[in-house]
């Protein structure tokens, strides 16, 4: 579940369940049975957003001791039980919090009460925009630098490796060389840099029975990949009950894509052929095969073997736009 929303009182609880209804959430009563307290930790860490329904000032008393960092805490929205105003407390752009507080207000009729910086002036916001692009967002310390720049009018360089369509925001330079402001990419970067990582990599492995997950983060960190850019584990039907893999996946919160050897053995490419690995599985390759065939697109590092496990990843085709807003 991705929203749940708490009321305070019975008719903002009438509310809640409208708003519930609509957002695909779920709906409470505080108190009955969970406290604010009990429902705001059991809620906090696990939500997409947090929608509470009642006086503002009980939300952020409510969520005050869990608050922990700007790229992981979810969207907390504050709506009046009569339903006049809507105000994203927390995490409005990296957590979508101020979008979210622009839909309400249209499903509402009500008032979306906005007050970051970049959404009153008008100007772009690096961190929505990053969130609307699937990016996962590191050294985020320099996102105050880069709306601080954009605030006052001086020019923020962009360097992207994917390509942009649409028009290039106000204050907005693409660099071709650097220095540059912020980086979209996959190549590691200084931490004078907002490093934009798209999360379109999916990972390719094969692995012996028994394997251990420190095992296969050992094989990841061979890739030199920011984890941060993969969406997904790929492997063979055989795996799909492999209690490390499983365990390194649910880790990392990725999904497992799982393949028969058939379907693998469709995969478009030139691969890593390994006798071995046919005789075992029925198909010359599993990890190269299983990133091509998951990504839909072309490899970006091919096989590496270490300690029974092989690993491979594979770019899934991936397009950038300049949309920051109303992506909930």
């Amino acid at each position: 579940m991705s929203v749940a929303c708490l009321a305070f009182t019975e008719k903002g609880y009438a509310l809640a369940q409208r708003l519930a209804c609509a957002l695909g959430g779920t709906a409470d009563r505080s108190g009955q049975p969970l406290s604010l307290q009990q429902w705001t930790q059991t809620h906090f860490a696990s939500e997409r957003a947090l929608v509470y329904v009642g006086a503002a000032g009980i939300a952020v008393r409510a969520i005050a001791p869990y608050l922990h960092s700007k790229t992981t805490d979810p969207a907390v929205v504050v709506v009046d039980e009569g339903g006049q105003f809507v105000i994203p407390l927390l995490s409005g752009h990296l957590g979508g919090a101020n979008d979210l507080a622009r839909h309400v207000a249209r499903l509402l009729h009500a008032q979306a009460v906005i007050t970051t910086a970049t959404d009153v002036n008008e100007v772009f916001a690096v961190d929505e925009w990053a969130r609307c692009q699937h990016c996962a967002v590191l050294h985020p310390e320099n996102i105050r630098k880069v709306s601080g720049a954009l605030l006052a009018g001086r020019p923020v360089r962009i360097h992207t490796e994917v390509p942009v369509s649409g028009t290039v925001p106000a204050g907005i330079e693409l660099a071709e060389s650097a220095p540059w402001d912020v980086y979209v990419g996959l190549e590691p970067q200084p931490a004078s840099v907002l490093w934009l990582v798209p999360q379109n990599v999916i990972l390719g492995v094969g692995c012996r029975k028994g394997i251990t997950d420190r095992a296969l983060e050992k094989a990841l960190a061979s890739l030199d990949l920011p984890p941060q850019c993969i969406g997904a584990v790929a492997s063979i039907d055989l795996k799909a009950r492999e209690a490390g893999l499983l365990s390194f996946c649910r880790q990392h919160g990725w999904p497992l894509k799982i393949y028969s050897a058939a379907q693998l053995a469709q995969a478009k490419g030139n691969f890593t052929a390994s006798a071995f690995v046919e005789k075992t599985t029925g198909v010359d390759n599993v990890c190269e095969r299983a990133a091509v065939l998951a990504s839909g697109g072309m490899l970006l590092r091919r096989k590496q073997a270490e300690n029974g496990v092989t690993m491979a990843a594979a770019l899934k085709p991936y397009q950038l736009d300049w949309r920051f807003h109303n992506v909930w």
